[in-house]
């Protein structure tokens, strides 16, 4: 790891302990350029907002999506505090980002939670697969 990316890294840590000083979950990202400058930061406020979607990674790949071009959001860096949750995950590759860095893994998070995770829910499926494909079958190239 360059000096550099250990910088933007140390910087996703100030911002999740920012958010914590907020009330919210100890989480922040930022979005590095393909020229190496920082295009947006994000820290966690899903307590603040009262969104349970608020994650840093999330708004950043939502912001992507909506304000830079496929060539630019392909070349860019997000670096952040802890990899990103599955919910994250899913929006992240629909944003078309570059790449991802993180700090702490998902299983050195769930390390230092002395409550344990959220429960797990329940899912049934699939079901109705002659109806469900109708609105979908053709969308997708």
């Amino acid at each position: 790891m360059t000096p550099e990316a250990e910088g933007f890294l140390r910087r996703a840590i100030e911002l999740a302990a920012a958010a914590r000083r907020s009330g919210n979950p100890p989480f922040g990202s930022l979005l590095v350029g393909p020229d190496g400058t920082v295009l947006v930061e994000e820290q966690n406020s899903t307590i603040t907002d009262a969104n349970i979607s608020f994650h840093p990674e999330l708004k950043l790949a939502v912001w992507a999506a909506s304000q830079l071009d496929a060539e630019t959001a392909a070349a860019t860096t997000m670096y952040t505090s802890c990899q990103p949750c599955e919910m994250c995950s899913g929006a992240l590759a629909r944003s078309g980002l570059g790449r991802v860095v993180y700090a702490l893994s998902g299983e050195q998070l769930n390390g230092l939670k002395t409550g344990g995770s959220f429960p797990a829910v329940p899912q049934e499926g699939p079901a109705l697969y002659d109806e469900a494909k109708v609105p979908v079958y053709g969308y997708y190239p």
